[in-house]
């Protein structure tokens, strides 16, 4: 591992200008290091692929032109038989939207709606307006979620998807079958919209907010 460090923090230092402003190169090495010896099946990808710690080094590399912590759960290395995907996480999807949106962000978030919720989504006058009232403790079934992007200047936009939508996202998913999602449904649902709602929002990875 310790030759990986040194072939990790080489190449994070030949490509020092395609970085993020203010990137800590020690320290991203040092947290990929720990994912990699914390987890039990990045270990195997690496021990049964030839090219497995390649892959890893430039699934890093990617999360790493992005600013993206992978210890903190804002990026994935996701093995998928020999090859190895990246993925960025609904919080990394919100960090990079809040950091280099060309309209700046003042706060995103997403939820889900449940059976019983008074929940009205329209349009006045060019401006999409949301009004959700989840009944408390609601145990009722999911019927939707939604995303919402509330920018400084007072403006919004908002995505919504309905059960059958998210279920069809999740069908199309390589990780459908996943404990996460077979766990943790609401959250992926909520991730889903969310993840869908912040491809809709211009960014500029030149431009940081301040």
């Amino acid at each position: 591992m310790a030759d990986f460090s040194l072939a990790l923090k080489q190449d994070l230092e030949e490509h020092a200008l395609a970085l993020p402003e203010g990137f800590n190169s020690d320290r991203f090495v040092q947290n990929a290091v720990a994912l990699i010896n914390g987890n039990d099946t990045l270990q195997k990808f690496v021990r049964e692929n030839k090219d497995g710690i390649a892959q890893v080094k430039a699934g890093l590399m990617r999360g790493a032109y992005r600013g993206l912590d992978f210890l903190n759960k804002e990026a994935y290395l996701v093995p998928y038989g020999s090859k190895l995907d990246y993925q960025t996480s609904y919080i990394g999807e919100i960090k990079l939207r809040k950091k280099y949106s060309v309209r700046p962000i003042k706060d995103i978030y997403a939820d889900v709606v449940r059976e019983g919720d008074i929940f009205a989504y329209e349009v006045v006058d060019g401006e999409p307006t949301l009004n959700h009232k989840p009944i408390v403790f609601n145990t009722g079934k999911v019927i939707g979620a939604y995303a919402v992007c509330i920018f400084e200047d007072g403006g919004k936009q908002i995505d919504t998807m309905s059960l059958e939508e998210l279920e069809n996202t999740r069908s199309a998913s390589k990780a459908k079958i996943s404990p996460a999602m077979a766990k943790f449904t609401n959250e992926m649902y909520k991730k889903t919209v969310l993840r869908r709602l912040c491809k809709t929002i211009d960014i500029d990875l030149n431009t940081e907010q301040r």
